[in-house]
């Protein structure tokens, strides 16, 4: 039930003259009258409503199996309640930072939590998405290298590969995929030589771990920029970018709190070895303080003015950031802490091993004999879970909220369909 927002009667009456209408009853002249023969219920109060929309709601309520990208992972109320605060809903936008300290403020924390999650030096204040953000990895590591040849993993998410494609095409880049072999190892002998970066993901589309540690050391050895894809909640339990050996990463941060919803709210991140700073794309938050005093206080730095008023000069073209949903990540990320990320990581993998077991038992077997972390593809075509063309399958995924009661539910039907 959405927030009810009242008007003033100069406000309706103005709305009714932009329409060009003199009252309210005109906006439904164009209803066919017959709808008034339609079998309805009679008005009932707002409590009464409430409940029967909450019942019919129920009835769709199924548990979620899917993933590809979106997790339902269990949201503490206190994001909501903190992300609500009008210090950061409310702050101007942050080029002036005498009036936006709030969210200046989130966005250091933000960039603080992404460095620690990766193991990098330096992170931006969000981006788009995952996919708009390893585009950006993509086009700074061709300015740094000077080189034109882009490599991507095959088994890279789909969505990711199409927008690498499309950006690449109009700044004169090739892009190359390294055929994925189903055990998480990467063909590095189809790697073209010579490439500006090598974008790899991990868990990748088909939740397999890839053996990142290999393909940053064959990156680098070939003088290319080793890009890593990751899911921030796994690095909960797996090594970071940056004990691996890669230089930059990007990712999504919807599992950080942020709801299933109709496909997101998403945040990407970005983050980098310091010696790419200077070509990092989006906005950066640095902390400052009072010349004479103790206090603290935090601004955008390290942009050039070509990134707002020229734009055709401009180390890159994105010169904003999901703020809000990246608040809703450093929320998320500062309540559970490292011991909860780990624990909430822990029990995904701990359920997914257990619903995979489950699914074996009944006939359905994975696809890719290789580890995996929350999410796996199976051979066969099951409600409730990704549906998948090549190979034909579907991918399933498990989050700490799935009971085993729920589990055991999705494999029961499963067996039914085999």
């Amino acid at each position: 039930m959405g927030n009810y927002i009242p008007s003033s009667a100069r406000e309706r009456e103005k709305l009714l003259r932009d329409l060009g209408i003199t009252s309210a009853e005109e906006l439904f002249t164009g209803i066919d009258c017959r709808i008034g023969s339609m079998n309805l219920p009679p008005p009932l109060s707002e409590p009464e409503l409430r409940r029967l929309l909450e019942g019919i709601a129920a009835e769709n309520e199924a548990p979620l199996f899917i993933g590809a990208g979106l997790y339902d992972h269990y949201i503490p109320a206190a994001v909501d309640a903190l992300c609500s605060l009008p210090e950061f809903v409310t702050a101007y936008t942050p080029y002036q930072p005498e009036i936006s300290q709030g969210t200046l403020t989130s966005v250091f924390e933000f960039q603080t939590a992404i460095c620690r999650l990766t193991g990098l030096d330096v992170s931006n204040a969000s981006m788009y998405d995952a996919a708009t953000a390893a585009c950006e990895a993509m086009l700074m590591s061709a300015a740094q290298t000077k080189r034109k040849d882009i490599t991507v993993t095959s088994a890279t998410h789909p969505h990711i590969i199409e927008t690498i494609r499309t950006y690449a095409r109009f700044n004169g880049l090739t892009v190359t995929e390294i055929p994925f072999d189903g055990r998480g190892q990467a063909a590095l002998d189809a790697v073209p030589e010579g490439g500006a970066c090598v974008i790899a993901q991990s868990p990748n589309f088909f939740g397999v771990i890839e053996p990142m540690r290999e393909i940053a050391a064959w990156a680098k050895a070939n003088g290319s920029v080793p890009v890593a894809v990751c899911d921030p909640l796994s690095l909960g339990l797996l090594e970071c970018p940056g004990e691996t050996g890669f230089s930059v990463a990007v990712g999504d941060c919807q599992p950080l709190g942020s709801p299933v919803g109709f496909g997101g709210p998403h945040a990407g991140y970005f983050a980098a070895k310091e010696s790419f700073l200077r070509r990092m794309p989006g906005r950066i938050a640095g902390e400052t303080g009072e010349i004479n005093g103790d206090k603290r206080g935090f601004i955008l730095t390290l942009q050039a003015r070509e990134q707002h008023i020229r734009r055709e000069k401009a180390t890159s073209n994105i010169c904003s950031n999901a703020a809000l949903s990246a608040l809703r990540a450093t929320v998320y990320l500062s309540l559970l802490g490292p011991e909860g990320l780990r624990e909430v990581a822990a029990l995904c993998a701990r359920k997914a091993a257990y619903l995979r077991a489950k699914l074996q038992e009944v006939g359905v077997e994975p696809l890719f004999d290789a580890p995996y972390f929350r999410e796996f593809a199976v051979d066969a075509v099951l409600d409730g879970a990704v549906p998948l063309e090549n190979p034909r399958g579907s991918l399933v995924a498990v989050t700490e909220k799935r009971t085993k009661a729920e589990i055991d539910a999705f494999a029961e039907k499963a067996r039914c369909r085999t």
